[in-house]
């Protein structure tokens, strides 16, 4: 029994090319996982194959400028003519439903997201050496190595707010680093901070 009944919105976030998106994968294929996918909202067409509620919500542009009045996103940002943003009333539902919501994001998006939800619990996924980093994004092929080398001095960068976050988990394997969130997951359920007010239910403490 789980003391704290609310789910987590877990945050993991780093670099481009530390395997945040492979964790993630993972996480979700361990048996008897709680988990839920942080779906996020667009503006851009849907893809071929992709569904409404499950890829993405699919929205016009009108109304999702109508959100971030509202400020109804825990973050949001505009690439190449679209809106991309974490809607906050989707991830609220899932969290007092006790679904622990996953999101994968990157570094600026996740600290945007602390401004608005601090008891979130944030994870920093680091390589395990720099060379590490350099050889997985040369590998993947999708860019030239010069824009490699941007991406190796944007996560030097990057490294330098791992402080801002929760935990440090190293990705030196995809099953231990997918391993070390869950523990981390079962860890934080735990804290006083959030289970003391069912433990005193429980106790009849007052």
């Amino acid at each position: 029994m789980k003391l704290n009944e609310r789910g987590l919105l877990v945050v993991i976030s780093g670099p481009s090319g530390v395997g945040k998106g492979t964790i993630r994968k993972a996480l979700f294929e361990m048996p008897d996982n709680n988990f839920c996918y942080s779906v996020s909202m667009t503006t851009r067409k849907p893809r071929e194959g992709e569904k409404d509620g499950v890829d993405y919500f699919f929205v016009s542009r009108e109304e999702f400028e109508k959100k971030i009045q509202e400020n109804k996103f825990l973050e949001f940002a505009e690439f190449v003519g679209e809106y991309y943003g974490t809607p906050v009333d989707y991830i609220e539902k899932q969290l007092t439903s006790g679904k622990e919501v996953i999101m994968e994001i990157e570094v600026q998006g996740a600290l945007q997201v602390q401004e608005k939800m601090p008891d979130a619990v944030f994870i920093f996924i680091v390589p395990p050496s720099k060379q590490v980093l350099y050889d997985r994004l040369i590998k993947r092929g999708t860019e030239q190595v010069k824009d490699v080398e941007k991406r190796i001095q944007k996560a030097e960068r990057e490294y330098g707010l791992a402080y801002k976050y929760d935990y440090i988990v190293v990705n030196d394997d995809i099953e231990n680093a997918a391993d070390r969130i869950y523990a981390i997951i079962r860890a934080e359920h735990a804290k006083t901070e959030r289970s003391i007010h069912k433990y005193h239910k429980l106790m009849g403490v007052k």
